[in-house]
């Protein structure tokens, strides 16, 4: 389960911004150019990072044309990331997920707007209760069409709403798939505190003002 972080470690993580995130081994990771990951079987990927991983997982799950959500850890600058190493702040990494889709059914702008959709967007380094760079909202983009398309998404949202948005944006490097226990996680403990306290309100949260024709009937 996810543990609530006390004031005086949020503060100091609010305050220094973590280093994991201005070292130069991170910003080598911001300024590498894209990786392209090419379509297998007619299926594309896609990559988002927006917090607990158990949640989002779900919720893109939710949407039509997204055959799997798989979850892991991206952005970082270390290699074979795991949970405990993630948790420490000291890997780059944030929790993140893989989309498996069928571009014919759903497009990437529309994966962008479910991101967008699903998350607060004013909050940095975190969802909710899960604090830190390891839960720190990105949007991976494989080439200029799609960074372009979250840039314009991320201002014109910033506009609408008239806030900062939190979610930084980098160019897609690779994806770990993070451990078996993780993997539909909400699926497979539906009676977990976590899963019923916060996953699913996000979930509901979500299906609640997307529209009805994009979702699933059943998302699992």
């Amino acid at each position: 389960m996810k543990k609530i972080i006390p004031l005086f470690i949020i503060a100091i993580l609010f305050s220094c911004q973590n280093t994991a995130q201005v070292n130069s081994k991170q910003q080598a990771v911001i300024n590498a150019e894209p990786i392209e990951v090419p379509l297998k079987n007619g299926k594309a990927r896609a990559y988002f990072a927006s917090g607990c991983f158990w949640c989002v997982e779900a919720i893109y799950e939710s949407v039509k044309g997204v055959e799997e959500s798989i979850s892991g850890y991206s952005g970082g600058y270390t290699d074979n990331p795991t949970y405990a190493a993630s948790n420490t702040g000291n890997t780059g990494h944030a929790e993140a997920v893989e989309i498996i889709y069928d571009p014919k059914i759903v497009s990437f702008e529309t994966l962008v707007n479910v991101y967008f959709e699903s998350q607060n967007v004013t909050q940095v380094n975190g969802q909710g209760n899960d604090r830190g760079s390891q839960y720190r909202s990105i949007i991976f983009y494989q080439n200029e069409t799609q960074k372009l398309i979250i840039l314009k998404k991320k201002e014109a949202l910033a506009k609408e709403l008239g806030v900062k948005i939190a979610a930084e944006v980098y160019p897609f490097q690779k994806f770990w798939v993070a451990e078996d226990y993780h993997q539909n996680y909400e699926k497979l403990h539906p009676n977990n505190g976590y899963i019923r306290n916060v996953s699913i309100p996000r979930l509901n949260r979500f299906k609640a003002k997307f529209p009805k024709e994009l979702l699933k009937e059943h998302h699992y």
